[in-house]
């Protein structure tokens, strides 16, 4: 069982804190703030047990040099108006005066380091700056769970220098809900995945289709699946060098005795805008592409849903960013909110679809890192949970 920081003694303790305070800017400002405030039960804990604590975390791709654009300041400003009290910005990443400000703070007292890419290390896994970084504390705790599928140096290298390890709250209860879903989950289990390219959920398409009962596929991987049915299906986006894994995985399915639900009805347009001209069609023409799933669709997988024991959702069922094309998704959004089974949305633009129709509070867990979920629910062993786990069987 992977430590959390519940699981230590960390009284007084000097703590070097891993968040996701990679956060959407506009305009020079924070657009939203959810993961700076996904973060502040950590926080909070460590402050309430006197820990010195040193925040470190990314924003944006800068490449490995400093970006004034996409600098933390920001970040360290907003936590200290949620928390209400003084935060230490430091501009400097890591050095002899940033150490010596770590040291000197108050029990209680919390400092931001200026953001870990502006160094080439961090991407790069760099012993060197994962040592550099080991000297600001001496516990780590990793609550940044959307950046734990990484082998960067702050992630999987830091950990194994310091004398302890652990998880925070937030990662602690990432673990605990994506278990449900890898250790005998209970059935009838459901997948739901859409989104745009087959070639970025192949892994887990498959471990899907070894763990489900049902797989419901939408978006336009769903026109690859089609597709190597031997259906026609238009303009619609294929991925001909998929064609055949998406045949392979229908087989194995199919000889499991996985049901798979595909689009019987689609919304098609002859081009991808907001204004375009629509129409709901069982077959699609060949100037044509599909661009959400039809009422008859939406039915049929709420249905599928309706007695589903446990569900997994990740990726949209269409371009739900625009009116026209957002019922399937949101059709879908509302089947999983109704369900009384246990349901993990797994992050990214399905997160964002379930807060665009209001439904956060309905279904049991929305996982705040896509790719990491993804890897999670796959099997793999996250490298920023490895390294912990290694650091405490020693």
């Amino acid at each position: 069982m992977t430590a959390t920081i519940q699981d230590l003694d960390i009284k007084n303790a000097e703590v070097l804190l891993r968040v996701d305070f990679n956060v959407p800017l506009s305009n020079g400002e924070i657009a939203d703030d959810t993961r700076i405030r996904r973060a502040i039960p950590t926080i909070e804990y460590l402050r309430d047990q006197g820990c010195k604590t040193v925040i470190c975390s990314h924003l944006g791709r800068p490449g490995g040099r400093p970006d004034t654009k996409v600098s933390l300041e920001l970040a360290a400003s907003r936590l200290a108006e949620i928390l209400d009290t003084e935060i230490i910005f430091s501009p400097e990443i890591t050095g002899d005066g940033v150490e010596e400000i770590a040291r000197s703070m108050p029990k209680g007292g919390i400092m931001v380091l200026e953001n870990l890419r502006f160094h080439p290390g961090e991407k790069a896994g760099a012993l060197d700056f994962s040592g550099d970084l080991a000297r600001l504390g001496k516990v780590y705790v990793n609550d940044a769970f959307g950046t734990m599928h990484r082998k960067d140096a702050s992630i999987a290298g830091v950990p194994t220098l310091m004398e302890h390890a652990a998880v925070g709250l937030l990662v602690g209860k990432e673990i605990e809900a994506l278990t449900k879903l890898t250790d005998n989950p209970k059935r009838p289990f459901v997948g739901v995945l859409g989104g745009a390219k087959v070639s970025d959920k192949i892994s887990i398409v498959d471990a899907l289709a070894r763990r489900c009962d049902t797989l419901i596929i939408g978006g336009a991987m769903a026109y690859t699946f089609l597709k190597a049915k031997g259906e026609e299906v238009g303009n619609s986006r294929v991925e001909t060098a998929k064609i055949n894994h998406a045949k392979r995985v229908l087989e194995r399915c199919e000889a499991k005795g996985v049901t798979v639900l595909l689009p019987v009805d689609h919304v098609v347009a002859d081009d991808l805008k907001e204004d375009a001209e629509t129409e709901t069609v069982t077959d699609i023409a060949e100037d044509k592409m599909g661009l959400d799933i039809g009422p008859e669709t939406i039915s049929a997988y709420a249905e599928a849903l309706k007695g589903a024991a446990t569900i997994f959702w990740n990726g949209p069922m269409g371009v739900f960013e625009m009116d026209a094309f957002a019922a399937g998704t949101q059709g879908v959004a509302e089947a999983i909110a109704k369900s009384k089974g246990y349901s993990v949305v797994g992050g990214g633009d399905s997160a964002a679809a379930v807060a665009k129709f209001g439904l956060e509070e309905k279904v049991s867990h929305i996982s705040t890192g896509g790719g990491a979920s993804l890897a999670f629910v796959e099997g793999t062993t996250l490298p920023g949970i490895r390294v912990i786990n290694e650091r405490r069987s020693k």
